[in-house]
C-alpha cells in the first residue's frame, strides 16, 4: 500500500513463473566489507548458504545497535499498521533494549481493523499515532535516527518530515518489494519472505533477544508476532517453511487465549456497510472482481482490505479490487485509497498495481504489494476535500470511480477498455 520510486522497470506483464516477482537486489550501506551480501536473501534450495546469508543479517543488525548504543530510536510503521508491522515495531523496541536503546513507536493515520485495535488494547502494545502536524512540532533534535518497519516509507506521511529534518535512517526491515532509495546504515529487505514477522522471530531465533516465558512484555510480543505471522500468510495458508518455523519457536512463548480474544473482535457495523456496498457495486470480469464503495471516514480505510476479502471468496473469482474516496475531516484532504486481494499464483500483485496507475510526477509509484495483496493511494490533489453540494460529490465520484475502473480494465480486459475508453 506503499508510493516508490527505485522499483526496477515492468516488462509490461504480471504473469511470472517467480511468484514473488522480484528482480531487484537491495543494497546495504555503511557495514563493513565482509558484510556486503544482497539485503534480499534468496532461498536457492542452498540452506547452508541461505544459513549463512541469514547469519551475517543477524550480525550486522548487532552491529548496528551496538554503534547506537544509548541512542533514541523512532521506529515508523505505515499510516494504516497492521499485525505485522506492529508486531515487529514491538519486537525491534524490545530487541534494542539491551543496548540502553529508547524506542518510540509511531504511525501517522489510524487503527480501524477491530483485530488491530484489539491486539493493541489487550496486549498494551506500546504504539502511538504521531499526525504530520504532531511530528512537526516534537523536537527532533533528542532522537538519534529512525527505523522503518515493514515499509520503506512510502506507505508514511512522515517520510518528508523525517527527511527534512535529517534524522538518520538506521535500519530498514521490510519483506514487500524495493520501493525506495532510503539511504539506511542497515537493510533487511526480503521479498520473498511472507511476513516481516518471520523475519524478526529469526533475530530472536539467532539469539538477538532471549525470550522468558515468565515475562509478561515476552509473551505479549510473540502473541502479537504469531497474530502478524497468521495474518500476512492467510492463516498459514501462503506460509512457506521458514513461516512454519518461526510459528513454531513463538508457539513456545506466546498466549493462545490472549491470541484467540484477538481474533474474536467483531466487524462494526460500518465496516459492513462497507462490505455490502462492494457487494452490491462490484463488477466482474475475467474472474477480476473490481468495486468502488464510494465516500468513506478517514476511521474506516481499513474496511477496503476487509471487502477485497470477503469479494475473493466468491466462486470463480480469484482477484478482488476494492476502492473508495478517503476523507480527512481534520484536514479535509481526499484521497483515493484501494486494496488488491488475490489467490492466482501468477499474478504478482505489487506488478499489476505498478502498471495499472503508474507514477507521480516524483517518479514514486502510487501503490505496490506482496504475495497475495496490494493497495494503492492515489491523492486527489485540487478536487479533493470537503464540500456540502451532494450534486458535485456524486459528480467527483463519478469521475475517479470510471478513472480507477478503466485503468484496471486495461490489464484486465484490454478489449472492453478500449471500447469503453
Amino acid at each position: 500500500m506503499q508510493s516508490n520510486s527505485s522499483q526496477p522497470a515492468l516488462n509490461g506483464s504480471f504473469l511470472h513463473s517467480d511468484p514473488y516477482g522480484t528482480g531487484s537486489l537491495a543494497s546495504l550501506s555503511t557495514l563493513d566489507p565482509p558484510l556486503l551480501e544482497p539485503a534480499i536473501i534468496k532461498h536457492s534450495g542452498n540452506n547452508s548458504q541461505s544459513q549463512r546469508t541469514s547469519d551475517q543479517r543477524v550480525e550486522a543488525l548487532r552491529q548496528t545497535l551496538e554503534r547506537h548504543r544509548g541512542d533514541r530510536h523512532l521506529v515508523i510503521l505505515q499510516d494504516f499498521p497492521d499485525p505485522d508491522a506492529l508486531s515487529c515495531g514491538w519486537a525491534y523496541k524490545l530487541i534494542a533494549e539491551p543496548y540502553d536503546i529508547q524506542v518510540e513507536i509511531i504511525y501517522a493515520g489510524t487503527l480501524s481493523h477491530q483485530e488491530n485495535i484489539a491486539l493493541v488494547k489487550l496486549t498494551g502494545l506500546p504504539v502511538q499515532r504521531c499526525t504530520v502536524q504532531t511530528l512537526k512540532t516534537k523536537d527532533l533534535s533528542g532522537y538519534q535516527g529512525c527505523v522503518f518497519i515493514d515499509n520503506q516509507g512510502t506507505t508514511s506521511q512522515l517520510l518528508p518530515l523525517v527527511q527534512q529534518s535529517e534524522l538518520p535512517v538506521i535500519a530498514v526491515i521490510d519483506h514487500h518489494s524495493p520501493q525506495s532509495n532510503l539511504n539506511a546504515e542497515f537493510v533487511d529487505i526480503r521479498p520473498q519472505a511472507r511476513a516481516t514477522a518471520t523475519i524478526f522471530t529469526q533475530y530472536l531465533q539467532a539469539g538477538l533477544l532471549t525470550l522468558d516465558g515468565s515475562v509478561s512484555q515476552h509473551v505479549k510480543c510473540t502473541t502479537a508476532l504469531i497474530h502478524g505471522l497468521r495474518s500476512d500468510t492467510n492463516s498459514l495458508m501462503q506460509a512457506k517453511e521458514e513461516d512454519f518455523l518461526a510459528a513454531a519457536y513463538l508457539s513456545r512463548f506466546y498466549d493462545p487465549q490472549l491470541l484467540n480474544a484477538v481474533l474474536q473482535a467483531a466487524r462494526s457495523k460500518r465496516v459492513m456497510d462497507v462490505i455490502e456496498r462492494s457487494l452490491r457495486n462490484r463488477t466482474v470480469q475475467n474472474s477480476f472482481s473490481i468495486a468502488g464503495v464510494g465516500y468513506l471516514r478517514y476511521d474506516d480505510r481499513d474496511a477496503i482490505p476487509q471487502a477485497a476479502d470477503f469479494l475473493v471468496t466468491e466462486e470463480n473469482v480469484h482477484t478482488a479490487v476494492v476502492y473508495g474516496i478517503l476523507h480527512d475531516e481534520d484536514k479535509e484532504v481526499e484521497i483515493v485509497v484501494g486494496s488488491l486481494r488475490t489467490n492466482k499464483i501468477t499474478l504478482d500483485p505489487d506488478e499489476f498495481i505498478k502498471e495499472a496507475f503508474g507514477q507521480d510526477a516524483y517518479g514514486r509509484y502510487f501503490g505496490g504489494g506482496r504475495f497475495t495483496a496490494g493497495g494503492f493511494e492515489i491523492p486527489m490533489g485540487f478536487l479533493g476535500g470537503f464540500n456540502e453540494n451532494a450534486e458535485f460529490a456524486k459528480i467527483k465520484w463519478d469521475v475517479f470511480d470510471a478513472q480507477v475502473k478503466q485503468k484496471l480494465l486495461r490489464l484486465v480486459s484490454p478489449a472492453d477498455s478500449i471500447r469503453t475508453s
